[in-house]
C-alpha cells in the first residue's frame, strides 16, 4: 500500500493490465511544455506500439526521446474499483522493415483515421502501477 491507501502493483501485473486495454497517453514534450496526447496501442514484447502519422506532433516531438505512457481501467457501478499504470521509455520510430511487418501485424487502429503506417515503439524501461482496494 501506499500512503494514500492504493495497492502497489507488480512490474509482472502492470505489463498485464496494459494488455487488457486499448486506449492509453502519451506524455511527451512539445515545444519545451509538456503535452498529453490520446492513443490507441498495443502492448508488445516489452514495448508500447503506437500507430500514427509521421507529420504529427506526437511523432515529431516524442520520436528519440524519453516519454510517459499512462492507460488505467476505473468503474463506478456499486463499488468503485480500477488501476492505473504509467510507463516510462525512450520512443522510437519502427524503421526496421522486419519489425514493421511485425508491429503491422498488431492490427492497431489509429486514433486518427488519417494515420499510416508510422509506428512509433515506447520501450517499457520503468513501469509502476497502482490499483484501488476492492
Amino acid at each position: 500500500m501506499d500512503s494514500a491507501g492504493l495497492e502497489l502493483l507488480s512490474g509482472p501485473e502492470c505489463l498485464r493490465l496494459l494488455a487488457k486495454v486499448p486506449i492509453g497517453r502519451v506524455v511527451y514534450t512539445d515545444r519545451a511544455l509538456p503535452a498529453v496526447q490520446p492513443v490507441t496501442f498495443a502492448l508488445h514484447e516489452r514495448s508500447v506500439i503506437i500507430r500514427t502519422a509521421a507529420h504529427t506532433r506526437l511523432a515529431l516531438a516524442a520520436a528519440g526521446k524519453v516519454v510517459a505512457f499512462e492507460a488505467d481501467e476505473f468503474t463506478e457501478d456499486r463499488v468503485r474499483s480500477g488501476w492505473s499504470v504509467v510507463a516510462i521509455g525512450h520512443a522510437m520510430k519502427v524503421a526496421d522493415p522486419a519489425e514493421v511487418e511485425v508491429v503491422r501485424q498488431l492490427g492497431l487502429r489509429p486514433w486518427n483515421p488519417d494515420a499510416e503506417d508510422f509506428y512509433l515503439r515506447i520501450s517499457v524501461e520503468v513501469v509502476s502501477g497502482r490499483r484501488l482496494p476492492w
